[in-house]
């Protein structure tokens, strides 16, 4: 499953994000984010290789919608509600994510 994770920037919570999962079984990573000045940037590309897209707020679902309808396809897209309070690697950040996200990535189509 190919796992995309955005915010904004791409400095704090995405790229934590990404850190927290790079190792999970099963599933690859990346992040983004929605800003022209991000540290890297959201493409049509990474929008159309991602299956599950987390974003980091409504914000940013709408942000998405609006710039990548036509890339998204059938990917998923799944809202966290983290606020950018976070730094990078932040325990509690880290702890959020290990709450939130795992969920989803169990959540896998069975195959018969």
């Amino acid at each position: 499953m190919k796992v995309l994770f955005i915010c904004s920037q791409n400095r704090l919570r995405s790229p934590t994000a990404e850190q927290v999962f790079a190792f999970w079984p099963g599933i690859e990573v990346s992040s983004a984010g929605l800003n022209h000045n991000a540290e890297n940037p959201l493409t049509p590309e990474l929008v159309e290789w991602a299956e599950l897209i987390f974003v980091m707020e409504r914000a940013h679902r709408s942000k998405l919608s609006k710039k990548f309808k036509a890339n998204l396809k059938e990917a998923r897209v799944i809202c966290l509600s983290i606020p950018d309070d976070y730094a990078f690697m932040d325990p509690k950040l880290v702890a959020i994510l290990n709450d939130r996200v795992p969920k989803f990535l169990a959540q896998r189509p069975v195959l018969s």
